[in-house]
């Protein structure tokens, strides 16, 4: 090659790489949204994943794509963050579907079912079950539509002042429970208090209620209840896990760059996956320290839990017979969870309890 093609050739293609960035740069647009999340920043696992979320999609897009986070009642408070965000005040919230079965049940598919699947097994349906779909569809109405973004894992059935040795320990009990678990507790007795996270204590160590539940040891762990009630029980069977969604207005899901969209889902992904890992890691410790403290760990009676269970499918087969869209899903979600509980049975459960067996707290 000629010395002064080459110089010419170098110097057009200089000129080229030089003319392309800034076109690339206008090509990335600025886009920034407000998330609120529905729990308060004393849950750092919880709304941790909003700073985690924030970060990791500005980083996949070079900066061209910020959402800030607030905490509940910096902008509207915690459960109503998903009708902030249909309704446009906000573009988007870490929240759970089952905080609106008070409008319809069927909201809590999204979340998780009592006696429904465990984290590993509603993930899968989510994503290759056809859940994401159908749940998607279902909520389109209220102009939103859900990623899942976090999860706690399975929760404890909560803090009682009492022993619960029977279904007659529960009738009267004043329980402080949400979702369709108090639905079903009701109807063996229950009776089920709805007060937020933070006067929990207050209402245990004065008697307004007898057992509280909330999620699992890390963050029962900063309410400090087993002070005013001593009686640690297990299994969560109302939350075997839940699918904390990252609800997000369609009009401005639609408005976004399909390269946006794809760097959103991705984050919520790994944001997930970091939620669960993190419970994972650090209930067990705060488990021991809870027994160290005093905590009284116990299993619910078998009678309480077969028929808890045996009312939930009661429940939920009501439900379908006067709401079309629970039956629509119920019906496609009931033989998928029929079918991992067969597959868990055979490979992950025996595996699990031999293990379990050979270890100490």
């Amino acid at each position: 090659m000629k010395r002064r093609t080459f110089l010419t050739t170098a110097t057009l293609g200089g000129a080229a790489a030089t003319l392309a960035a800034p076109a690339l740069a206008q090509a990335q647009p600025q886009v920034n949204w407000r998330l609120t999340s529905s729990y308060p920043k004393s849950l750092e696992t919880l709304y941790g994943i909003s700073a985690h979320l924030s970060k990791r999609i500005a980083e996949m897009t070079d900066g061209g794509f910020q959402i800030q986070a607030f905490a509940p009642g910096e902008i509207v408070p915690g459960l109503q963050a998903i009708d902030a965000v249909g309704e446009g005040t906000v573009e988007c919230a870490h929240s759970l579907g089952s905080f609106k079965i008070g409008a319809d049940p069927t909201w809590a598919f999204d979340t998780s079912l009592p006696f429904g699947m465990n984290s590993r097994q509603h993930v899968s349906w989510l994503y290759y079950g056809g859940g994401r779909e159908l749940v998607n569809d279902f909520i389109r109405s209220a102009n939103v539509l859900s990623i899942p973004s976090g999860n706690t894992g399975a929760q404890m059935g909560g803090w009682y002042r009492k022993e619960i040795n029977s279904m007659a320990d529960l009738q009267g009990l004043k329980l402080r429970i949400a979702g369709l678990g108090g639905t079903i507790l009701s109807r063996l007795g229950v009776v089920p208090q709805q007060i937020g996270g933070g006067d929990l204590y207050a209402a245990l160590e004065r008697g307004t209620i007898d057992a509280a539940e909330f999620s699992g040891p890390y963050d029962d762990e900063k309410l400090g209840l087993n002070k005013v009630a001593p009686h640690y029980y297990y299994p969560g069977w109302w939350e075997g896990t839940a699918n904390v969604g990252l609800f997000v207005n369609l009009d401005k899901w639609a408005a976004l760059p399909r390269h946006y969209q794809a760097a959103l889902e991705a984050a919520c992904a790994e944001t997930m996956a970091h939620c669960l890992a993190k419970y994972d890691a650090y209930n067990p410790d705060a488990l021991i320290r809870l027994i160290g403290a005093g905590a009284k760990l116990h299993a619910f009676p078998d009678d309480v839990l077969q028929a808890a269970f045996a009312e939930s499918r009661k429940v939920y087969e009501e439900f379908a017979a006067a709401n079309p869209a629970f039956r629509t899903i119920y019906d496609q979600w009931l033989p998928y969870w029929q079918k991992q509980q067969q597959w868990f049975r055979v490979a992950e459960l025996p595996f699990d309890y031999f293990t379990s067996g050979k270890a100490q707290m």
